[in-house]
């Protein structure tokens, strides 16, 4: 602590003319706390601009976890794709298969099957928001969580690029040995690079350190306390942002599931070209995701409030997304217009990245990671979910079940995010502040 830090912690005010007059003779008379002074300034008037950005260690935190993020959800998906492969293939060999001959001989599904949900690494997606609590200064959090979460946008992509592809020309066995080994290769940058805090990071910059120590200083500490579940169980907030992540996962479900389903039936498109023309969606919505934290991140920098920050990202991810799939069954005829419409709605899904989806960093920093599972979780129930309700209503109307499909996924998403909008906040929680033991 500086000279003057100290006299302002001991008397409440700043030092008075004659007291910075007599620190500044002990300076000249000790170059030593001269420039320790003169280091303690630079520390308080750090600014973004002085601190490391791209290439940095908390900029490569979040590009590793953006890899572990990709191999989470491509090896799920593949999964669903050599599933079918494998059925297929030793149908012959054992009467036990006969019970799988509603399966859909190619890995996109027949319109009329219902196409098997895809779970997505739960305890690795609440887990890494921990690192957040400690890694992310405000300003940066929505870019920083945004790069992280966008790989599970790209492992969709590469996963319904290749799998199919692997399976043919390969076999489906090295589906598994390929994305296996690249999931190996992608845990050797986490162990090396990723640590519990800047603190305790053996190569960080320091001026990086004290960039981000500083930044999240005024932060509640995350001290070992208990879970406060009934608080949590009360608590508006807190359901809103589970149940605007749930409608929200329900449209992403419709999309990731049905998209290569619908391409294929609608217009008759064969395998391949399915596979190609179905990660269209995934890449936009990847590149689209990134730069919607960024566009986050801008807007507080313009002294936006947070809470509308949070809310005006769920805004844009949500309701243009929902009107693009509504209207697609009624550009059926057109094939370059349904697939502008599939892109465009996926991709601009992901700018809610930035908002609820990472609000519980906001409302309860200390319990962000358990707050981060949970509602995950309670979102993936859609997973299981969509594909019953989507597969009984292509099977009862097949004249319509597409359209009414997507009618059912705008309802629910628009049904979240009002919930969300009305009862959404940013501050922290009382019952996520540290709560001080007393004795008597």
């Amino acid at each position: 602590m500086s000279m003057e830090a100290s006299v302002v912690s001991i008397r409440g005010e700043k030092p008075s003319s004659g007291e910075r007059n007599m620190m500044d003779t002990m300076k000249e008379l000790n170059p030593t706390v001269g420039k320790y002074f003169q280091d303690t300034q630079g520390d308080e008037k750090l600014s973004p601009k002085k601190a490391p950005s791209l290439c940095s260690t908390r900029y490569g935190i979040a590009f590793v976890t953006h890899l572990c993020n990709f191999v989470l959800v491509a090896q799920n998906v593949v999964m669903n794709i050599t599933m079918v492969a494998m059925v297929n293939s030793t149908n012959h060999q054992s009467q036990f298969n006969d019970s799988t001959e509603g399966l859909p001989v190619d890995p996109f599904g027949d319109p009329n099957d219902s196409p098997k949900s895809l779970p997505t690494g739960g305890a690795g997606y609440g887990g890494q928001f921990a690192l957040w609590e400690k890694w992310s200064p405000p300003h940066e959090r929505s870019r920083l969580c945004s790069i992280a979460v966008s790989g599970m946008m790209l492992g969709s992509c590469i996963a319904v690029l290749l799998g199919g592809l692997i399976s043919q020309v390969l076999g489906w066995p090295f589906v598994f040995y390929i994305f296996g080994g690249v999931g190996c290769v992608c845990c050797l940058p986490w162990f090396v690079l990723v640590y519990d805090d800047p603190v305790t990071h053996p190569w960080i910059n320091t001026v990086e350190k004290d960039y981000i120590t500083s930044s999240l200083a005024q932060q509640v500490s995350s001290s070992k306390q208990s879970l406060p579940i009934k608080a949590m169980v009360r608590s508006l907030p807190l359901w809103s942002i589970c149940f605007c992540c749930f409608g929200h996962q329900w449209l992403l479900n419709t999309m990731i599931i049905y998209t290569p389903t619908y391409i294929s039936s609608v217009f008759n498109i064969n395998i391949r070209d399915s596979g190609f023309l179905s990660t269209l969606p995934f890449i936009t919505a990847w590149v689209i995701g990134i730069l919607g934290g960024y566009l986050a991140d801008f807007l507080l920098t313009k002294s936006f409030r947070l809470v509308t920050v949070r809310k005006v990202a769920t805004v844009l991810g949500s309701i243009p997304s929902s009107i693009l799939l509504v209207v697609l069954p009624y550009a059926a005829s057109n094939y370059i217009i349904a697939v502008c419409l599939l892109t465009l709605s996926s991709g601009l899904s992901l700018l809610s990245q930035p908002g609820m989806y990472i609000n519980a960093l906001d409302i309860a920093p200390r319990h962000s990671s358990f707050l981060m599972g949970a509602s995950r979780a309670f979102a993936q129930i859609s997973a299981v979910v969509v594909p019953t309700i989507s597969g009984f209503l292509l099977n009862q109307d097949p004249e319509f079940g597409w359209r009414n499909i997507f009618f059912l996924s705008f309802a629910i998403n628009a049904l979240g995010l009002i919930f969300y909008l009305i009862f959404g906040e940013a501050d922290v929680q009382d019952w996520a502040k540290e709560r001080k033991l007393t004795h008597l």
